[in-house]
């Protein structure tokens, strides 16, 4: 993370209302905010899962779907995802960017009080090179069979974070990831049109 590096606040209806200091706004009573989270896949079919980095200020050491991250003010939505994918993964673009859940929204406290509070689209991304993950953001990644995935939590042998888990809940209708329809974009929260 780059200190001052600012996140895009946002009204319940999900327009801009102003700007934050990435660093400072997560706490106890974290405002509403904009985000992203994508899901990463080589040609194989393969899910990318990754162990977010123990030095991380929300949910460190979790397992988490491949990459989140926050647009800055004026970013497209798709821009910063390709941008955090070759920051986190080490994933240079250009990338096969599919916006799934649009209207993605949850909101999740951690033990110690730190609220996670976002207006998050979800976005399916396929890839054909290997990553190279920053360790100041990744802890370490699996490649994984989708059905092995499930599998594995639904066994309880993998614990994810609760914005994975929520975004599951939704993406699993969908079935095969590969067919997962491509969403809406006028879905969007109004400040990412």
């Amino acid at each position: 993370m780059t200190i001052g590096e600012q996140v895009v606040l946002l009204d319940d209806a999900g327009n801009q209302v102003g700007t934050a200091d990435k660093y400072a706004v997560h706490h106890d009573s974290t405002p509403l905010h904009l985000a992203f989270s994508s899901y990463v896949f080589d040609g194989a079919g393969r899910f990318l899962l990754t162990r977010r980095a123990l030095t991380k200020k929300t949910w460190p050491g979790v397992w988490t779907n491949s990459c989140c991250g926050h647009p800055l003010p004026g970013e497209p939505v798709a821009d910063a995802v390709g941008r955090r994918l070759t920051d986190e993964l080490g994933l240079p673009g250009p990338h096969k960017l599919d916006l799934v859940l649009p209207a993605f929204r949850y909101r999740a406290t951690m033990p110690d009080g730190i609220v996670e509070n976002e207006m998050c689209p979800v976005y399916r991304v396929v890839v054909d090179t290997e990553p190279d993950p920053n360790p100041d953001e990744v802890d370490s990644i699996r490649w994984v069979a989708w059905t092995t995935l499930l599998d594995e939590i639904s066994s309880g042998a993998l614990d994810l974070s609760p914005w994975s888990v929520l975004q599951l809940t939704d993406l699993i209708p969908l079935g095969d990831p590969v067919d997962w329809p491509v969403g809406d974009p006028a879905h969007l929260p109004p400040v990412a049109h």
